[in-house]
């Protein structure tokens, strides 16, 4: 079972919003993008070929970047 899981952390009211995507396969993390890196971390070997594509993609890159904008 593959999920999907996004989380918006708000510090100081709305003053500083922080985004995370996890990508969880087996109920254990591989992958996650976090707004505060600015791109894709590995978390175990297996999310490394993701994250890796990901991080060469611009385009990912910036959507991701930008979703914290919109919370």
């Amino acid at each position: 079972l593959e999920q999907v899981k996004h989380e918006c952390h708000f510090y100081n009211g709305t003053e500083r919003v922080r985004f995370l995507e996890r990508y969880i396969y087996n109920r254990e993390e591989f992958v996650r993008f976090d707004s505060d890196v600015g791109e894709y971390r590995p978390v175990t070997e297996l999310g490394r070929p993701d994250a890796e594509y990901w991080n060469s993609q611009k385009d990912i890159l910036e959507r991701r970047r930008a979703a914290v904008d919109t919370y």
